[in-house]
């Protein structure tokens, strides 16, 4: 049953990861401009890829929070596309693809939750309708 099952885990851990990684890119993007935030999101997907190494000649805009959040967008997003993956090779990937694609949800929540950013009523029962959708493929 386990095993039946990987292919839900490593689309649930996708599709939260990439909700982390839409929202932390924002707030790099509060800070920096897109390209330094590129640079700094490639050097962040090394750490995780481990086995690449790059060097790069570039002279990056150079702000702590931003670079903070721009490395963070890199792991996660590395980690997401990792679990997307796995879940790939796992599952159905109409299926996979219709999860992961919620990710959304995730930095919508954290935006509201953290950055205060309201959600109106319409917003919200789109929100709702996305979880239901997110139980209804997940329960095929």
């Amino acid at each position: 049953m386990l095993t039946s099952l990987n292919w839900l885990i490593y689309a649930l851990c996708s599709t939260l990861l990439y909700g982390f990684w839409g929202f932390f890119s924002k707030l790099a993007t509060n800070h920096m401009n897109s390209y330094s935030i590129l640079i700094y999101e490639t050097c962040g997907s090394i750490l995780v890829a481990l086995f690449v190494l790059v060097r790069l000649d570039f002279k990056p805009q150079v702000e702590a929070w931003g670079i903070i959040y721009a490395f963070l967008i890199g792991i996660f997003g590395v980690l997401a596309t990792l679990f997307f993956l796995l879940a790939v090779s796992h599952g159905k990937v109409s299926v996979v693809i219709t999860l992961t694609a919620l990710y959304p949800v995730v930095s919508i929540l954290l935006a509201a939750v953290i950055l205060k950013e309201s959600i109106t009523m319409r917003q919200g029962l789109g929100i709702a309708l996305a979880i239901a959708a997110m139980l209804l493929f997940a329960s095929e």
